[in-house]
């Protein structure tokens, strides 16, 4: 946090107000005279921990009697912009204020329980935009992601490696698993599984001559009936097999590929 005012003794009280908050986490408080100073530190700040949050005066010295105003139109047009509070003595500009996307805009002289509400505000947006990025970079490195591009009914469509959780030949098909969605494709299964090679992807197991796993789908290895768990014949009988996360789908596993679904469980 940023405290950014000309007069020196408002910047003490607002420091003492903040003191012993309950909920508020400040991992650091700063502090500015003018729009130009608080400037420098926003571009001084190192990138892995920026100032998140201003508290900003609007009437300061500069080319204009609202430099307050001026500085929050600037920060705007930064890539992370930080959450601003506005503080004045002078109520008429609180509709700028938000025009600017002001969290909040306290009038002085500002009551400890006026401003713990507003920084409650803040941590709130903090943490929603914090989610929305997760969120987003999450998608982008999905994007970015091998992925095989298969023919499903008509449709070509573009599935990330990632979201791959199985795949297993049944009569003339191969059924493709993910999470939300069956594809049926109309390629072998050894095909695909070159195919998977190829892409360099994250790695998959054959567990079974019809079933190809994602290692990270592997969940535990069990004795149990599933049908095809035998290797002559499709009959149902008790034998190995694999549970696929999150589908919580069992696969059979042959006696053959039992270790490489151990090795993968250990790993």
């Amino acid at each position: 946090m940023l405290i950014v005012d000309d007069e020196p003794l408002a910047r003490l009280r607002l420091r003492s107000l903040m003191q012993g908050l309950p909920d508020i986490s400040l991992a650091a408080v700063g502090e500015a005279c003018d729009a130009d100073d608080a400037l420098r530190q926003l571009q001084a700040a190192p990138l892995d921990a920026p100032w998140d949050l201003l508290l900003l005066d609007i009437r300061m010295p500069g080319p204009s009697r609202h430099m307050g105003l001026r500085l929050a139109a600037l920060l705007r047009t930064l890539a992370q912009a930080p959450a601003v509070v506005f503080i004045s003595a002078h109520a008429e500009h609180a509709l700028a204020a938000f025009d600017l996307d002001a969290v909040d805009y306290l009038t002085k002289p500002v009551r400890r329980e006026r401003l713990h509400a507003a920084l409650q505000r803040v941590q709130l947006r903090l943490a929603a935009r914090g989610a929305a990025g997760a969120v987003s970079t999450a998608a982008a490195a999905l994007a970015e992601a091998p992925a095989l591009v298969v023919s499903d009914r008509g449709r070509v469509l573009r599935v990330p490696l990632p979201e791959v959780l199985y795949l297993k030949a049944e009569q003339k098909y191969v059924t493709l698993r993910t999470a939300l969605h069956s594809y049926l494709l109309d390629e072998t299964l050894s095909e695909l599984e070159a195919r998977l090679a190829g892409l360099g992807g994250p790695p998959f197991i054959r567990v079974h001559r019809n079933a190809l796993v994602a290692r990270h789908a592997v969940r535990a290895l069990e004795l149990r009936e599933v049908p095809g768990s035998q290797d002559p014949g499709d009959g149902s009988s008790e034998g190995w097999a694999v549970r696929v996360a999150p589908v919580d789908e069992w696969l059979a596993v042959s006696r053959r590929q039992v270790a490489a679904v151990r090795a993968a469980l250990a790993a």
